[in-house]
C-alpha cells in the first residue's frame, strides 16, 4: 500500500500547485510590470529551449538516483521560483523566473508519470492519470476562483499568496516512497534515443502532439486574455471565466472512458479536431460568448487528450529507463514549443489576428501528423487496440 500512497501524495501536490492565483491574469502581470508581448514569448522561447537541453539529463538522473530524490529537488525549486516571480520587476528577473521553472519542467517531465506508473498496475493508468490531471485543474479553479477577489485587492498579491501552496506541495514530496523498477540493464543515453524512436512512427505521433500542446498553452495561458480584451470582456471576469473553464477541464477523469469507446488513436483525433476548429473560431469572432466557448473546447480538448497520449507513450516504452524516454519524448516536444513560441510571439506582438494565424497553421500540421502516424500503424491500430500493445 505504499505504492498506492504515492498515488495520493502525487494527486494533494498537483493540486496544491494548480494554486496559481495569478493564472488569470499572468499575462497583464508580466505587462504590468514592463514586458512587451514579444518578450514574455521569448522567454517562454528561452525556456523551451533550456527545457530541451535539461530533459534527457534529467531523465538519466530519475531512473539512476531515484524518482523521489528528483521531486524533491525539482519542487523546493519550484517553490523558490513562486518567490523570484513576486520579486520581478524587470526582464532579467522574469527570465531568472523562466530559468527555474525550465529546471523544474525538465525534471518533473517523465519523472512524475513514471513515479507514478510504477505505483500502480499498467490498466489503471488512464483513469489515474486522468485523476492527477483533474487535480491539478481543480486546484486552478478554486484559485481562479478566489483570484477575482485577490486582483480587486492587489494584483501584486496573486503572486504572493500563489507562494504558499508551492511550499506545502514541497513538504509533501518529502513523503513520498521510492518506487524500485524491475533490474534490467540500464542504457546510455544515446542507446535511449535509439530505443525511444527504434519505432519511426512515433516520431509523428510525439511531434503532433507538441504542436498542438504549444497551441492549447499559448491560447489558454497568453492570447485569450488579448482575445477576451478585445470581445469587450473586463480584467475582473477573468478569474471566474477561467474558473469555469477549469471545471469543465475535470472531464480529464474521464479520458479512460472515451478511449475505451472510441480507442485511443480515435479519441485524440477527434479531440484535435475540436482543437483545430476552435483555434479557427478563435480566429473569426470577437464575441465573448463564442470566443469564451472556443477556449472552453481547447481546454477540454487537451484535458481529455492528456491523459490518453501519456498512455499511448509509455506503452510503446520496453525498458526500465521510462523518465529518461518519457524526457527524450518531452525533449522534442521542447523544441517544437520554442520553435512555436518564437513564431506566436513575434506574430502576436504585430497582432492577435496574426498569433492566431500561426496558432491554427500549428494546429492543421498537428492533425496532419496526427493522420500520418494512424496511417504508418493502421495495422497495429486496426480496431485500435493499442492498449494491448506490446513493444
Amino acid at each position: 500500500m505504499n505504492k498506492m500512497r504515492n498515488v495520493y501524495l502525487m494527486y494533494s501536490i498537483v493540486f496544491l500547485q494548480g494554486f496559481v492565483f495569478y493564472g488569470p491574469v499572468a499575462t497583464l502581470f508580466r505587462q504590468a510590470r514592463g514586458l512587451s508581448m514579444s518578450e514574455i514569448f521569448i522567454i517562454e522561447s528561452i525556456s523551451w529551449v533550456l527545457i530541451i537541453i535539461l530533459e534527457v539529463p534529467w531523465g538519466w538522473i530519475s531512473d539512476r538516483f531515484g524518482y523521489k530524490k528528483t521531486l524533491v529537488l525539482v519542487n523546493t525549486l519550484f517553490f523558490l521560483s513562486k518567490i523570484v516571480f513576486y520579486k520581478a520587476h524587470s526582464f532579467e528577473s522574469f527570465l531568472l523566473e523562466r530559468i527555474m521553472i525550465s529546471v523544474v519542467l525538465s525534471g518533473l517531465s517523465g519523472c512524475d508519470t513514471a513515479l507514478i506508473y510504477g505505483s500502480i498496475h499498467e490498466e489503471e493508468a488512464q483513469s489515474v492519470f486522468g485523476k492527477y490531471s483533474a487535480y491539478g485543474a481543480l486546484g486552478f479553479i478554486i484559485a481562479s476562483l478566489l483570484s477575482t477577489f485577490i486582483v480587486a485587492r492587489s494584483i501584486d498579491d496573486t503572486a504572493l499568496f500563489t507562494i504558499y501552496p508551492y511550499a506545502l506541495s514541497a513538504i509533501l514530496t518529502l513523503f513520498l516512497v521510492e518506487v524500485k523498477v524491475e533490474n534490467q540493464e540500464k542504457s546510455n543515453i544515446l542507446k535511449n534515443f535509439k530505443r525511444a524512436f527504434s519505432h519511426k512512427s512515433i516520431l509523428f505521433f510525439v511531434l503532433s502532439i507538441a504542436l498542438v500542446v504549444e497551441v492549447v498553452q499559448a491560447i489558454t495561458v497568453f492570447l485569450n486574455q488579448a482575445q477576451y480584451m478585445r470581445s469587450g470582456i473586463e480584467p475582473k471576469y477573468f478569474g471566474v471565466i477561467i474558473a469555469a473553464i477549469q471545471c469543465v477541464r475535470l472531464l480529464s477523469v474521464k479520458s479512460n472512458a472515451v478511449s475505451k469507446k472510441m480507442g485511443s488513436i480515435n479519441a485524440i483525433s477527434m479531440l484535435m479536431g475540436f482543437i483545430l476548429g476552435a483555434s479557427l473560431l478563435l480566429l473569426l469572432t470577437d464575441n465573448p460568448i463564442l470566443s469564451i466557448a472556443a477556449v472552453l473546447i481547447l481546454s477540454v480538448s487537451a484535458s481529455l487528450m492528456g491523459p490518453i497520449e501519456l498512455d499511448v507513450k509509455n506503452k510503446w516504452i520496453d525498458t526500465s529507463d521510462r523518465a529518461t524516454i518519457l524526457s527524450i519524448y518531452s525533449m522534442v516536444g521542447g523544441i517544437v514549443a520554442s520553435i512555436g513560441n518564437v513564431a506566436i510571439g513575434k506574430a502576436a506582438d504585430h497582432s492577435l489576428h496574426d498569433g492566431l494565424v500561426i496558432c491554427l497553421i500549428m494546429s492543421v500540421l498537428a492533425f496532419a501528423l496526427l493522420k500520418v502516424y494512424m496511417f504508418l500503424n493502421k495495422e497495429t491500430h486496426q480496431k485500435d487496440k493499442i492498449t494491448q500493445l506490446k513493444i
